[in-house]
């Protein structure tokens, strides 16, 4: 990759990555381990002839960038666990009216306050179910201050092309880390927009899909006018309450991301071609993981990672293909356990999976990893 190489914190990587992808407008409430993004954006923004403004609160914050969206500027916003919690409800909002926008969660230890410091992966659960309904989620997760970058393209251009909020659930570790990072030049990493209307504003249906799933998207204050709601709604953005107008787009809000997985499903495989065990870890776990990896191998034990970049939608056929090859799996995870849970509903019950979880405010160590090997 051609480009500047820099020096910098995963959060800076994250704010850089989010100009990168065109996006002009920040809305957040400081917190911790995020802020880093909030004060770059404060920054950068303005320079860029973008918008930032810090709200009173993590619910302003969201619907500012669901309303900043609507107007057709590509809009984010950066939180942690507490403040996430609290953005549940204009996330439900978000999906419902297929608002495209970008949720950075810089992942600590909780529940509640919790050890505002430290880090964690336990809200990987929140992201996928935590708003009411029956609703898909696009969630990737970095392990690295380069994936920090390029995670937050993709998620930018996930939510361009299907026209749905995505969370970026990075953790403290990765987000606070220092590394070298590539940041390409302009152009060299495909950057996509929403699509647009292709009728004239009379005949515009602004929930009208396409044959992908996904409705064209033109913007407040144009000539293209339409109603948008978190109420159930039909194809003009007009009230709807009839069953089949309900289950009918439910059903196409579900299918315009399950449908279109292996575009949305990122991951990355090491030493998995002979491994008789293989690793599951995502983020900063990954990291130790691939210590794990290189020691496992010093001692004769042939052990691979597969390190999951998507988290939602789970990226089934991966799991279960590289399962398949070994003889049992270790998911590691700073959590009590949530990823596991996924995994072994893909794996089924004959094959053993081992879960090394952590739930302490401290990262996973290789040798943590290692000795999951013991149950094997």
């Amino acid at each position: 990759m051609r480009g500047k190489v820099r020096f910098m914190q995963g959060n800076e990587a994250i704010a850089e990555g989010a100009f990168y992808a065109g996006a002009r407008f920040f809305a957040g409430y400081p917190i911790t381990p995020s802020s880093e993004i909030a004060e770059i954006a404060s920054r950068r923004l303005l320079k860029l002839g973008g918008y930032y403004l810090q709200m009173e609160d993590e619910l302003a914050s969201l619907a500012a960038v669901i309303g900043a969206s609507l107007c057709g500027v590509k809009a984010f916003t950066a939180t942690s666990g507490p403040g996430f919690s609290l953005m549940q409800e204009n996330l439900g909002v978000a999906i419902m009216a297929e608002v495209p926008c970008v949720v950075i969660n810089v992942q600590r230890s909780g529940p509640s306050t919790g050890l505002a410091t430290r880090p964690a992966q336990a809200d990987v659960m929140q992201a996928r179910w935590g708003t009411h309904g029956d609703h898909a989620i696009i969630a990737l997760s970095p392990a690295s201050v380069q994936e920090c970058f390029e995670l937050t393209v993709r998620a930018f251009n996930f939510a361009e092309r299907f026209r749905t909020p995505v969370i970026l659930l990075a953790d403290e570790i990765v987000g606070h880390m220092r590394e070298r990072v590539v940041l390409p030049e302009a152009g060299e990493l495909e950057v996509l927009e929403r699509k647009r209307p292709r009728v004239p504003p009379e005949e515009y249906l602004p929930y009208q899909p396409d044959v992908d799933g996904v409705p064209p998207m033109s913007d407040f204050g144009s000539p293209y006018v339409f109603h948008a709601t978190g109420s159930m709604h039909d194809e003009r953005g007009l009230p709807n309450n009839s069953p089949e107008n309900a289950r009918r787009v439910i059903r196409r809000l579900h299918d315009k991301i399950y449908n279109h997985r292996d575009e949305l499903t990122l991951t990355r495989g090491f030493a998995m071609e002979e491994a008789e065990y293989l690793v599951i870890a995502f983020g900063a776990t990954a990291r130790a993981a691939r210590k794990a990896l290189r020691l496992a191998r010093e001692r004769g034990v042939r052990v691979g990672l597969l390190q999951l970049q998507t988290l939602w939608p789970f990226p089934e056929e991966v799991v279960e293909g590289a399962a398949g090859r070994v003889r049992g799996l270790i998911v590691a995870e700073m959590n009590l356990g949530q990823i596991v849970h996924e995994v072994r509903r893909v794996v089924g019950w004959d094959r053993p999976v081992v879960s090394v979880a952590k739930s302490d405010g401290e990262g996973i160590t290789p040798d943590e990893i290692l000795a999951g090997l013991e149950a094997f």
